[in-house]
């Protein structure tokens, strides 16, 4: 078998509800609702963390944010007199002793380039964990919409993606695309803005469809360089979508039908879209439901390409699921210890089948759901099943000791009328934005007025 190359594409917030083949109707995604007819669509694809650089982190070494005490967004949120419980004191970057996803391949011949969105840190950035191209570019991330450019610099990234896919057309390869698509702030092209009218959020519309039309032009030269059939072609999320208002953007996106979104360890923070693609290999119109993590990317990348998976990683290879066979099972675990931008709550998260465990750290408190009849976790049942949770609590704690995890303390200078106000009374993991009507959408501006003011006090 020929070594495959890989195109890997991760996009920044984009929710697992945004693209057309997942069944968002008022997008238009052609080129990624073709890649998914011609590979699989994931359903239950997870983030390792429902936020960006702990997910990166995770995706890049195969390791749990949690082992690696790197478990929100760098730099990260300072504590704020809202919080029960203070944040944890996190790594600011990867360490050279973790190997990252380049050195693993370079290491089996191919040649590796990054493109994009980093953010795991600048010292060591991408060229010292490996990469052998490196087209990352600290400034101009939000552009000016032209009929050459979209308001992502993602023109910009993809240009500079098929160069190096050119360049290196000859030997295997990995490119690794880190859109900023479709992180706040945005904007868009005005003429696709009026196109997308009467979307959801026309500007967030357009900006989808301006994504998806980038990768066409990757689909269309991989093609035109006759390397589509030995191209294992990824495309994923790190996180969730942004479901609450947040800057200047008073309405984003929705995760319907699941669960609030970045920030969360709710289901809409955690599932991402995923499609994967490699003609005679991968079945064509496929869609999975087995759970995966982006945690796995490392090992099934790797044993995809032939070459022996490492040990030692907590991430397992599931690529003999996506050749045709059976997907591994498994638990799922998460250890989020921080409170979000978005209203997220420090928590720890166990997925066993169909049964979703979710532990408050701000209080002595555990969800259960039943995703088999509640995808969108509405109803809380763990007064039903106390056995049940019991038994998640004790794996879930002893996950986290076998991670070494970084816990929370109290917080000494808490204002606990302020908790209730933005956590209590105003729960923003309940909010749902395709069902709100203008007084709940009121409520949520004002809630985030009150985020917004607590954070700015620090």
């Amino acid at each position: 078998m020929t070594t495959p190359n890989i195109v890997f594409v991760l996009c920044d917030d984009l929710g697992i509800n945004d693209l057309h083949c997942y069944g968002r109707k008022d997008h238009n995604t052609p080129h990624l609702d073709k890649l998914a007819e011609e590979g699989v669509r994931f359903t239950s694809a997870y983030a390792s963390q429902a936020i960006c650089s702990a997910s990166r982190a995770g995706l890049l070494t195969g390791l749990n944010p949690a082992r690696l005490h790197l478990t929100t967004y760098l730099p990260g949120r300072p504590d704020a007199v809202s919080q029960r419980v203070l944040h944890p004191e996190i790594m600011m970057h990867i360490p050279l002793s973790v190997k990252t996803l380049p050195r693993y391949f370079k290491e089996a011949g191919y040649t590796t380039g990054f493109i994009g969105k980093w953010h795991i840190g600048n010292d060591p950035g991408p060229s010292e964990h490996g990469f052998d191209y490196v087209y990352h570019p600290l400034q101009g991330i939000n552009t000016i919409p032209s009929e050459t450019e979209g308001g992502k610099a993602e023109y910009e990234l993809t240009r500079a993606t098929i160069k190096f896919i050119e360049q290196n057309k000859d030997r295997p390869f990995v490119a690794y695309l880190g859109h900023h698509t479709p992180h706040i702030p945005y904007t868009a092209r005005q003429s696709l803005i009026e196109k997308n009218k009467n979307a959801f959020e026309p500007v967030y519309a357009a900006l989808i469809e301006t994504l998806d039309d980038t990768i066409g032009l990757i689909t269309a030269r991989l093609e035109e360089l006759h390397l589509v059939e030995n191209t294992i072609f990824v495309f994923t999320s790190d996180n969730g979508g942004l479901h609450v208002p947040e800057g200047r953007h008073a309405k984003i996106t929705h995760n319907t039908p699941y669960r609030a979104g970045k920030g969360y360890t709710y289901e809409g923070g955690q599932r991402v879209p995923l499609i994967v693609r490699w003609p005679g290999h991968i079945p064509e119109n496929s869609v999975v439901d087995a759970p995966v993590n982006n945690i796995d990317w490392i090992p099934t990348l790797m044993e995809l390409a032939g070459v022996p998976a490492p040990a030692g990683l907590d991430g397992i290879s599931f690529a003999n699921g996506l050749l045709g066979g059976d997907f591994p099972a498994r638990k799922l675990f998460w250890h989020f210890p921080h409170y979000t931008n978005q209203g997220g709550r420090p928590s720890g998260v166990m997925r066993d089948d169909h049964w979703l465990l979710l532990e408050l750290y701000d209080e002595s408190k555990a969800e259960l759901y039943d995703l088999s009849r509640d995808i969108g976790e509405h109803r809380d049942i763990a007064e039903q099943h106390p056995e049940r949770v019991s038994m998640m609590l004790a794996a879930l704690d002893q996950w986290r000791k076998e991670n070494k995890v970084q816990s929370n303390v109290p917080n000494p200078a808490c204002d606990e009328e302020k908790f209730q106000q933005l956590y209590v009374d105003m729960d923003p993991s309940k909010f749902d934005p395709v069902a709100a009507d203008e007084a709940e959408w009121a409520r949520m501006q004002t809630w985030r007025k009150g985020m917004d003011e607590v954070t700015r006090k620090v």
